[in-house]
């Protein structure tokens, strides 16, 4: 017999002792506040949010002005009237996130591996990627606005190049927007990236290289596959927040590039239509949840979720 057993505390032997149950207790208590908040500026706004859209207009009343109600047909009427704008904020956030994959990884790589053992310049390389987060995201996007303006130097250059036409331009175009989520969400991509590969066991790099693997076969089988969770982790933080930027819309693009974002504010805030904008955040919180999970699983990194 143990002596749990013989101490009456084992499986079917009466209820569990007073310690674990103040344990348990006290795990509760510390959750509770962020419970609480979770619940406060999570859940609560997101019911309203439903609840809203679904809401009609009051007959006869002035404009926005609504009703509780059940309308599912808000959601096929906006869908309907936006999924241009809802299948363009995908499309330039999945280049976006591409593009700043292809940007980020070698700079990771470089302060994570190359600079690895030297304290100053992997702080400074670090700085360097952060640096961007010191000034006002609507301040960054309208300095590339100046960037890539047509009197700038960039459109200068690249008109003396050949690679835009005499009357060729930058901003006001989807190559202007997609830059400048690109820029703006760069960190988030390159500091995931970072962190996995500063973790990276640099023997089995060194076991690659015994096995008489070349440098990017080592890359390829080693480094990249052990690098996937920032990978993964990098493209999530780029892809969700650029899906429902609007600035960079705003700020660099014009008519025909509007994202969703967009639309959803003009609904909010100028055309006072809450169930239709309402409805497109629903349908844009649920596309970007079944896209992720998607991501995430076919990526084989489940445990991220």
């Amino acid at each position: 017999m143990s002596i749990v057993a013989a101490l009456g505390h084992g499986p079917g032997n009466g209820p569990a002792p007073a310690p674990v149950r103040r344990a348990r207790g006290g795990a509760y208590l510390l959750l509770a506040p962020g419970l609480a908040y979770l619940g406060l500026f999570f859940v609560v706004p997101v019911v309203a949010l439903l609840a809203t859209s679904l809401y009609v207009p009051v007959p006869g009343g002035d404009v926005g002005q609504f009703q509780p109600a059940f309308e599912w047909a808000n959601y096929t009427r906006a869908l309907a009237t936006y999924w241009p704008q809802m299948v363009r904020s995908f499309a330039y956030a999945l280049i976006a996130t591409l593009a700043a994959l292809v940007i980020a990884y070698p700079m990771a790589y470089v302060i994570a591996v190359r600079a690895r053992g030297r304290v100053f310049l992997q702080g400074m390389l670090l700085v360097l990627v952060i640096a961007p987060f010191f000034t006002s995201f609507i301040l960054r996007t309208v300095a590339w606005k100046q960037i890539l303006a047509d009197e700038s130097f960039v459109v200068a250059a690249m008109r003396a190049v050949s690679l835009l036409p005499p009357d060729g331009r930058l901003t006001a175009t989807s190559f202007a927007v997609v830059a400048g989520l690109t820029y703006n969400f760069l960190p988030f991509m390159t500091l995931p990236i970072y962190a996995s590969l500063e973790r990276l066991d640099p023997r089995l790099v060194e076991a690659g290289a015994d096995l008489y693997a070349n440098g990017p076969t080592t890359f390829w089988r080693v480094t990249l596959p052990l690098s996937m969770p920032g990978v993964v982790s990098g493209t999530l933080l780029t892809f969700i927040p650029a899906s429902g930027d609007y600035v960079n819309s705003v700020l660099l693009g014009n008519n025909t590039t509007t994202m969703i974002g967009q639309v959803v504010d003009s609904r909010f805030f100028k055309v006072s239509d809450y169930p239709t904008a309402a409805a497109l955040s629903v349908v844009l919180m649920v596309a970007i949840l079944l896209l992720v999970t998607a991501y995430v699983r076919r990526s084989g990194t489940e445990e991220l979720l």
